[in-house]
């Protein structure tokens, strides 16, 4: 099998939608020049992310969108023969959730609500409540949205159900107390990278990473998007500044190379796992 041309965005999108589906428009266009097949945009990249991590009413947050709505159509239409994953505003009927959407040409190909909620978003959206891979032209994809990955279950969730390909969208800020002046050194950033190459490693798959760049309202984002290998190794990234990470990678190979002396997901003891039973040694 030939390698797949792959790559994440860090970039930033605000409350305008026509501004975000430009910046999408040309992101998308920078990509099919470059032959990438897989693009990941970030969290939030139709209508913006919320505006503080504080429940704040004053804050109306981005538009919902339905994910078989116009919208998602559109972005659709621009992804043609590419697949591409982004995050937006779900409307689900009586309930917004923070979604991530997966689409090419043929429409909608997986959808994904936001499971993990950090410090105030529960204020502002409804929690998902699973995880799921789904079969794409590129391969078999399972999705998270940012605080998902700080969760070992929720990427082994995926790969046990076939993920040859981890997507983690984010918006995922610098730190809210002792901010360091410069990103590039920021705690909240380390973490930020961490659970990329863990997640990679630990689930032996191939880990696409994107996030906001810059600043919206009282956050500021560590952009830092990545392409990683599933020994944790990062093939691509951006920096903390706007930009598009690119790898190509053979994803079938890479694995089968991975797993073949330890393999992770073969080698697990669930029996092990639980609570110890009342006089097991």
């Amino acid at each position: 099998m030939s390698a797949l041309r792959m790559a994440a965005v860090s970039a930033e999108f605000g409350r305008d939608l026509e501004e975000d589906f430009a910046v999408a428009e040309r992101l998308i266009k920078e990509a099919r020049t470059g032959d990438v097949r897989l693009l990941a945009l970030p969290e939030a990249c139709l209508g913006g992310y919320l505006l503080s991590l504080d429940g704040d009413a004053a804050d109306a947050g981005p538009p919902p969108l339905a994910v078989d709505g116009p919208e998602i159509r559109r972005l659709a239409a621009l992804a043609g023969d590419m697949v591409v994953v982004a995050g937006y505003c779900e409307d689900g009927g009586g309930a917004r959730y923070n979604s991530v959407v997966c689409v090419s040409g043929d429409g909608v190909l997986g959808n994904h609500r936001k499971v993990h909620q950090p410090l105030g978003e529960n204020a502002s959206y409804s929690s998902g409540d699973g995880f799921g891979a789904f079969d794409t032209p590129v391969g078999r994809i399972g999705m998270m949205i940012c605080y998902d990955k700080a969760f070992p279950e929720a990427a082994r969730a995926l790969a046990l159900d076939g993920a040859q390909i981890g997507v983690c969208v984010s918006a995922w800020p610098g730190s809210r107390t002792n901010a360091a002046p410069d990103l590039e050194r920021d705690r909240w950033k380390r973490r930020f990278d961490l659970f990329d190459r863990a997640r990679a490693l630990e689930n032996q798959i191939v880990w696409l990473s994107a996030n906001q760049a810059g600043t919206f309202g009282s956050l500021r984002f560590v952009g830092s998007a990545k392409v990683v290998e599933p020994g944790g190794e990062i093939l691509a990234e951006t920096g903390v500044g706007t930009g598009m990470a690119v790898a190509e990678i053979d994803v079938p190979a890479a694995l089968e190379t991975a797993r073949r002396s330890m393999g992770h997901l073969r080698d697990r003891r669930p029996e092990a796992y639980g609570p110890r039973r009342e006089g097991r040694p």
